[in-house]
């Protein structure tokens, strides 16, 4: 009887074992389909010592979501509370699935009157709705992120946002600019694809507002000069577009270009003295000796792939 007794406690332990086996190979597996996998492309930020690493579509989602509040003259603790909400509902992707009919970034409902399916899961549109009950909220710069956050989304778990603050700060202070230079991706699979500028502009202009670019395509012949794959983006100074002042404003505008790089088919990005190119992205924000990396006024150049 015992030995019957211990060959069955062997082979519930082998089973147990076998399980957590599997998990964990589920969890990988799972892990990297959600990354891309060893030598997929990766977006970080680095500041303070600290980093935090995301994917090509989690920058791109999150850049948005700052950029629109930068348009909308929010303060970076608007865009860390966005950041941190989006991390928790979605893992800062647009997913179109969730708790019964929520979508997007931040999972919004459209029977809750967040909009419609097909404008909660646009994410100017849903980062926009996400501020528009933000600033609602009194004194909600002040309050702790969770309780912000909580008065916005209305969730069943209010505490889980908490966790992501650390690195929602660190991923606003390199979107918004406050932490020069803090901000880079490594180059994406050339599919051979030609970049279009005219696409960058409009995405310029939609989420950052028609006031990011001059009125004129020219630019007062900057952009002609920089050449018909470059998006020239002067650096305006008033207090309005750049309240920290205009070397803010550059590198919120750089960082934005660097995280929709593989989207927009962007090869290179000149700001402040220093260059990101997408052939040398494994080295980040390179100072820049050829002249290119933006004049004296401050100009931000966007350079798409040929």
């Amino acid at each position: 009887m015992s030995r019957i007794i211990v060959t069955r406690r062997g082979r519930l332990l082998r089973t147990v074992a076998a399980c957590a086996v599997l998990l964990a190979l589920i969890g990988y597996l799972v892990a990297q389909l959600v990354t891309g996998g060893p030598g997929a492309p990766r977006c970080v930020v680095r500041a303070n010592g600290e980093s935090y690493s995301l994917s090509p579509e989690q920058a791109v989602n999150a850049a948005t979501i700052s950029a629109v509040g930068s348009a909308r003259g929010l303060p970076e603790r608007a865009v860390t509370i966005a950041l941190a909400t989006a991390m928790q509902e979605s893992g800062l992707r647009n997913i179109h699935h969730g708790d019964r009919d929520s979508q997007g970034l931040f999972q919004q409902r459209p029977t809750q009157g967040w909009g419609t399916a097909r404008q909660i899961t646009d994410p100017v549109y849903a980062a926009g709705k996400f501020y528009d009950h933000l600033v609602r909220v009194p004194g909600y710069s002040r309050l702790p992120l969770t309780v912000a956050a909580q008065k916005v989304q209305r969730s069943g778990f209010p505490q889980a946002y908490a966790k992501h603050e650390p690195d929602a700060s660190l991923l606003a202070s390199g979107l918004t600019g406050r932490a020069a230079a803090s901000f880079s991706c490594t180059k994406s699979p050339d599919d051979g694809r030609p970049g279009d500028p005219a696409a960058v502009r409009a995405k310029l202009t939609r989420e950052f507002g028609a006031g990011v670019l001059p009125a004129t395509t020219t630019d007062g012949g900057r952009a002609a000069a920089a050449g018909p794959r470059t998006v020239t983006v002067p650096v305006r100074a008033d207090r309005e577009a750049a309240p920290d002042g205009p070397d803010r404003r550059g590198w919120e505008l750089a960082s934005w270009a660097v995280a929709h790089a593989a989207e927009l088919r962007i090869e290179r990005v000149s700001f402040g003295g220093r260059t990101w190119t997408a052939e040398e992205s494994a080295d980040g924000w390179r100072k820049s000796g050829d002249g290119t990396a933006g004049d004296a006024a401050g100009t931000v150049r966007i350079t798409t792939v040929r």
